[in-house]
Formats: C-alpha cells, sequence, structure tokens
C-alpha cells in the first residue's frame, strides 16, 4: 500500500496547525500560510470550502487516499442513522488511527509504519493492513521488536497527549483496546473539521 511521502510542513503552514504532531512545530519557523508572503485567499465557492474540508481530513488522518474516502462514505451512506457520524467512527476505528491514539506511536505516519512493518498484533494475531477495521472489544499491542524501540518507548513515556476515553491504555505492556465506538465530541481532532461538507463533496465524487 503506498504511503505519502511528500511535504508534510507545507500542509501543516497550509492549515494553521501542527496537523501532523511532529516535534519540530513548522508553525514556530514559518507561521504564515505557503505562497508569495502568506497571501490572502479570496472568498472560497461552496464547492471550494467542501474541497478544503475533504483536504483537512484527509491530512488528519495521515493523508489518506480519496479513494478509501469514498469507500468509508458509501459504506456509512448505505446504514441507517448519520452519514457524517459514522464516517467519523470508521475513520477513527482504522488501526493506524487507533495505534496513532493509543500512543503506540508518536505520529499517524509512525503508527502507519509500524502497522505495515508488522510490528502490530490485533487480539494476538499480525495484521498488516493499515485500513483494518478494529472492533470494540479488540486488544491492539505490539510485537515484541517494537518494545524495544526507542521511538515507541518515547511515544509512550510521552504523557503530553492524553488517551481518548473510549479507548484503554496499558503502557508498561504496550498494548490497549477499543472499548467503544467514539462521539463525536470525544474524538480529539487538532482542528475543525465539517464532516458533512466532506460528505456533501464525496457525494458528488461517487
Amino acid at each position: 500500500m503506498s504511503r505519502y511521502t511528500g511535504p508534510k510542513n507545507r500542509i501543516a503552514r497550509r492549515f494553521g496547525v501542527n496537523i501532523f504532531a511532529t516535534k519540530r512545530n513548522p508553525m514556530l519557523h514559518k507561521p504564515n500560510p505557503p505562497g508569495m508572503h502568506g497571501a490572502k485567499r479570496k472568498k472560497k465557492s461552496d464547492f471550494g470550502l467542501q474541497l478544503e474540508e475533504k483536504q483537512k481530513l484527509r491530512a488528519v488522518y495521515g493523508m489518506i487516499r480519496q479513494k478509501q474516502l469514498i469507500r468509508l462514505y458509501k459504506a456509512a451512506a448505505a446504514r441507517p442513522g448519520n452519514t457524517a457520524m459514522q464516517m467519523i467512527q470508521a475513520l477513527e476505528c482504522r488501526l493506524d488511527v487507533v495505534v496513532y491514539r493509543l500512543r503506540l506511536a508518536s505520529t499517524i505516519f509512525m503508527a502507519q509504519q509500524l502497522v505495515a512493518h508488522g510490528h502490530i498484533r490485533v487480539n494476538g494475531k499480525k495484521v498488516d493492513r493499515r485500513s483494518f477495521n478494529v472492533k470494540p472489544g479488540m486488544e491492539i499491542s505490539l510485537s515484541k521488536k517494537a518494545l524495544e524501540m526507542i521511538t515507541v518507548k518515547a511515544s509512550l513515556e510521552d504523557s503530553s497527549r492524553e488517551v481518548p476515553e473510549y479507548l484503554t491504555l496499558d503502557s508498561k505492556k504496550g498494548s490497549g483496546k477499543l472499548e467503544i465506538l467514539p462521539e463525536s465530541d470525544q474524538i480529539p481532532l487538532p482542528l475543525q473539521i465539517n464532516v458533512p461538507l466532506v460528505c456533501e463533496f464525496l457525494a458528488h465524487t461517487c
């Protein structure tokens, strides 16, 4: 599966937030948006607003591909209930996202790498698919090799990032569990995202 390797700092500056939680905050060095002198943008159309919200959502979840977003949207729209809520829940239940939220990785990209390299166990079995759907009650743990990694140890010891209340973590064992599906106000997004607008954009894309 392809992994995003493009410019992360430029995306962070565009949205004015250290969106990828990197140690060197790009906003401290260059606080303005990219472009000539951080030029002001013109007022966006409805389509432009939808597109921007979609791009923010992609970034927050590790530059997830649009094909994956469309697939998640279609699945959410096919079920009864609030489509936007079900879509954001599906994103939060991706294995790479759960690994990141549990503080087993310091960034979403580190979480993606741990999963892809086979360092993550789900109920004791190796899973190397980042998009794997974690269900309530499933236990997520690190391999023995990953537990010895300096970067993993540092992430587990980083108390500045709280584990959301819908997850439980045993930092000594390097394992955790998704207890329940999250509510929208429990999800620790680094910036505000209008998910219904994203759904509107994807509905026209499908």
